[in-house]
């Protein structure tokens, strides 16, 4: 059969491109059309795949979506290997080089810090000790055969034929890719539980705060979770104390006789203590732990600038992100069976974080049981969340505190551990480096962890500022840094991945939980069976049970045995939900539970369900009159823009004086804010003013007093110096002021404006006199400096004022041409070149920009950092809505599309639909997808 390639790509752009090329200025030589087009994939025709059994089919619709259909479940994942590596094998190249620490054998010098790091975290040698140590004998199959797939790829392509990417990097060094093996895939998971990986920046923030704030501002900062505003999303369910079972009100399957109780997870102690469990330990409590370790201050700034470094795979960290999910009773649909929503927020990426796909069985039985479609990774066989023919499921972070930083008492090969000196585990790291010499360094490990503070200079001398309880060793010259964290153990993760898609009950769909370790996520889930279908939530992860006393907010102790780990907590007593009474359940990174009637610690670190309280609101204002829930409400809850934040504020902000010398200048913009409906849409102008005055509220009541570790970079302050100050009203006399540009990166600064800020603000919202108002720094430091202390109204006004003069240079004097997308925009970036590359290159790969509605806190969450600026930072990254009642019904949508590489027409196809809140047909059964199918590719013997 004759073979096409796609090659739609625009052929004005196409033309452009290579003319540039061709001008010579890339690397001083050319690209022909021919290596634009080279990489882009066959599609239809024939082609032998060393390995099958028998033929398989690839078939793609209108948008470049593949859906394999096999004979066997090896051939399926092979299939898939070789399709993935059509379309992406650079993105999964680069993937695979992060997770092992060997991003420099591409990107040369620039890359030796970042490797290191990883080298030390040591994500590699753990997947490694998963495939060879936990994984089943039939995941070790499929992990294989999609392997085989993707070097079957491999073996006829090379260089610009693979993705053009390869031919700039064979101008800079000669790179050429390694085969593919199975623990590249099992690895890429570290790289998700690492950006998932809970409160770690929470724990490094609370300690760099203590260099400006006392323990009680800090806690000011950090506010308890509104239980009594916000639902936590399992509200009626206990552990039982004779069983130690998680039950909960009117479920049919208890916790402790399902599948998903067995012992495997409960008996799962690798790399922990043997301590007794939660109320039974003997550590110090949280006084003692803070007196240790509150103010480790500067010493952990080089830690957290490191932490930068590490490429934010799936986002940036901290509150207010994260992802939604919710489920809805088949009582409550016009569908008469469940409808299940699901949009995971990560970072925006060129391309999209996920590829979507559907894996199909000819025949479904025992030896080939998929029938199955969805997101998954590139480089990762099977489906990460999506439905096969019986249910189906969603994912949000669950947030669980899994990491804890210990400082250690070290001496040049020892450090201390229960009054005696242990000798450190040691091993060499070899890091190559293109255009450059090879550069070796030593690893070290407690056992608590890796010793990250080895990775900068300034780190060796960790803690030696911190204030410590009598009985800690002499600080002599500081202490170190580990790191404990459950993706450092190995776990049987990968296992649960294909359980999941072969699951068709509530029962086995636990049971694949219970398997699902690190990282920890909220499972959410519907059928088909009954007359309405069943929903259902689960809480899976491998959660350290912690000694009495001791939090994880601060980092601890290391030679003190009584802050170690614990055994996990068990599988049985995990949160679930089953048909609750309410008939719906919603996950977008609130609590779990109310944690004050949960015997284990899950985290002090929610975020505080701004969004999953406004989905909650809405599902009720539809059903609350016997309303039923559609798949087009479902789609406009996704794309929601209402701003709770806004519906507080505004009303107050309406109700301020403007008194200066330019009043009408900015009562105009005040008079935006009169009868807006607080939605963000892009072109609305009062969104993008009261974002702005938002942003300045921030600014000026918490911001300019925050130790510059934590402020954008950029932003230089005249402070008060760190030394000279303290708790408020302790000084005496005027403190030295010093000059301060702050030091993290725009993404991650503080305040970033989510919902521990809103909560923090709500805080201290009726005191007009808090002194958080008080917008001079040295004031709020010193109050006999001779500086004015201002009030919330004073505070409010300079933030209106310094909204209209900072949208006026952003957005010109007319707010009449004001819109909320000309500052929210999003452009999304090659990962690689894109960000780093020559500026040729970085036009040729990256895409945007694109105006954005919603925003912070809103269900159509496009996230922005209230200290950095307004782009936009996170995102749905993709949004699905499933209608168990008919799954060809169901909609789905990318954040760009299925192809990796620059000039197909596939690689940004979705977006603009994405950014308009629309959803493409997402049909699963054999001839819907034949209807739909654009091109067939047969793969044979």
């Amino acid at each position: 059969m004759p073979a096409k390639k796609k090659s739609r790509r625009t052929r004005l752009i196409v033309i452009g491109v290579v003319l540039v090329l061709v001008a010579g200025i890339v690397y001083g030589s050319y690209w022909s059309v021919a290596t634009v087009r080279a990489s882009l994939p066959q599609t239809t025709g024939t082609l032998q795949l060393k390995g099958l059994a028998s033929a398989v089919q690839v078939k793609r619709d209108g948008n470049g979506i593949p859906q394999i259909y096999a004979d066997t479940a090896e051939d399926l994942f092979r299939a898939q290997g070789y399709v993935q590596a059509q379309d992406r094998f650079y993105e999964m190249d680069v993937r695979r080089h992060l997770t092992a620490g060997r991003l420099s054998e591409m990107f040369g010098s620039g890359q030796v810090e970042t490797d290191a790091f990883l080298r030390t975290l040591g994500w590699r040698r753990v997947a490694q000790q998963e495939y060879d140590t936990k994984l089943s004998a039939t995941t070790k199959k499929y992990l294989q055969a999609y392997s085989d797939g993707v070097n079957a790829y491999l073996d006829g392509h090379s260089g610009a034929d693979l993705s053009v990417e390869y031919a700039a990097l064979k101008f800079s060094n000669d790179y050429v890719p390694e085969k593919w093996t199975p623990v590249d895939s099992v690895a890429w998971l570290k790289a998700m539980a690492w950006d998932l990986r809970g409160n770690m920046q929470d724990e490094i923030d609370r300690s760099l705060l203590s260099s400006r704030l006392n323990r009680a501002q800090i806690d000011q900062l950090y506010p308890a979770y509104p239980y009594a505003r916000n639902k936590p999303i399992v509200e009626d369910g206990k552990v039982n104390e004779s069983t130690g079972d998680y039950e909960t009100a009117g479920t049919i399957t208890k916790a402790g006789t399902s599948p998903g109780s067995g012992t495997g997870a409960d008996t799962n102690t690798g790399g922990t203590g043997t301590g007794t469990e939660a109320g039974t330990g003997t550590g110090t409590g949280t006084a003692s732990t803070s007196e240790a370790t509150s103010n480790v201050q500067s010493q952990l700034s080089s830690l957290s600038d490191t932490l930068d470094e590490i490429p934010a795979l799936l986002g940036p960290n901290g509150n207010g992100i994260g992802s939604n999910s919710w489920v809805v009773s088949g009582e409550h649909t016009t569908t008469g069976k469940p409808l299940l929503a699901n949009d995971p927020h990560l970072a925006p990426q060129m391309p999209s974080l996920w590829y979507q796909m559907g894996l199909h069985c000819n025949s479904v039985g025992k030896s080939c049981p998929f029938d199955v479609a969805g997101y998954t990774f590139s480089g990762m066989p099977g489906v990460i969340i999506g439905h096969n023919q019986s249910i189906a499921w969603g994912m949000t972070n669950l947030g669980a505190d899994v990491t804890d930083l210990y400082l250690e008492k070290v001496t040049a090969d020892t450090y201390l551990y229960d009054g005696k000196q242990q000798r450190f585990k040691t091993r060499k790291e070899t890091i190559k480096v293109a255009g450059g010499g090879d550069r070796t360094i030593t690893v070290r490990s407690t056992d608590n962890g890796p010793v990250i503070s080895d990775r900068s200079a300034e780190l060796r001398t960790v803690g030696d500022q911190a204030p410590v309880p009598n009985s800690a060793p002499d600080r002599g010259d500081g202490y170190a840094v580990s790191l404990k964290w459950t993706a450092l153990y190995p776990s049987n993760t990968v296992d649960a991945v294909f359980e999941l898609d072969t699951a068709t009950d509530w029962k086995q769909f636990r049971a694949a939980a219970r398997d699902f370790a690190v990282p920890s996520q909220n499972l959410i889930y519907a059928d088909d069976k009954g007359a309405h279908g069943h929903i259902g939530y689960q809480a899976p992860g491998w959660i350290p049970v912690r000694a009495a006393g001791y939090d994880g907010t601060y980092p601890a102790p290391g030679w003190d045995p009584r802050y170690q780990w614990k055994k996990p907590i068990p599988f049985s007593a995990m949160p679930y939900d089953y048909d609750p009474k309410r008939g719906y359940i919603v996950t977008a990174n609130q609590a779990v539970v109310d944690q004050q009637k949960y015997p284990y610690l899950l985290t002090e670190d929610w975020g505080y369900g701004m969004r999953s309280q406004r989905i909650d609101d809405l599902i009720q204002l539809k059903i609350r009159d016997g309303g039923l829930v559609s798949m087009d409400d479902m789609q406009e809850m996704q794309g929601d823009s209402f701003s709770v934040v806004a519906k507080k504020l505004v009303p107050m902000l309406l109700k301020i004086n403007i008194k200066n010398d330019k009043d009408d200048y900015v009562r105009d913009a005040q008079k935006l804010l009169e009868g807006w409906d607080l939605n963000q849409d892009s072109d609305s102008a009062p969104a993008a003013y009261f974002n702005a005055v938002w942003r300045n509220i921030l600014k000026l009541a918490f911001g300019n007093k925050l130790p510059k570790e934590l402020r954008p970079q950029g932003q230089c302050l005249t402070v008060p110096a760190a030394d000279q100050t303290g708790p408020v009203d302790d000084l005496g006399g005027a403190p030295k002021l010093v000059r301060e540009c702050g030091r993290r990166a725009a993404d991650q600064a503080q305040p970033d404006g989510g919902d521990r800020w809103f909560e923090v603000v709500l805080s201290i919202l009726d005191d007009e006199d808090n002194p958080w108002w008080t917008t001079s720094p040295t004031a709020f430091y010193d109050k006999d400096s001779g500086r004015a202390r201002t009030t919330r109204d004073e505070l409010f006004a300079q933030a209106m004022k310094d909204a209209r003069y900072e949208l006026t240079a952003k957005l010109g004097k007319d707010i009449d041409t004001w819109s909320w997308g000309r500052l929210h925009t999003l452009e999304l970036r090659n990962q690689t070149l894109g960000t780093g590359g020559p500026a040729v290159v970085r036009w040729l790969l990256n895409r945007g920009p694109w105006q954005i509605g919603g925003g912070e806190g809103a269900v159509n969450a496009a996230g922005w950092n209230a200290a950095g600026g307004y782009e936009v930072v996170w995102v749905p990254s993709m949004r699905m809505v499933v209608s168990l009642d008919d799954f060809d019904k169901s909609r789905w949508i990318n954040l760009t599309g299925a192809s990796g590489h620059a000039y197909s027409s596939h690689y940004t196809d979705q977006t603009t639909k994405w950014a308009k809140g629309e959803l493409l047909p997402w049909v699963f059964t054999k001839q819907p997808v034949d209807g739909a199918t654009e091109d067939t590719l047969a793969l044979t013997p």
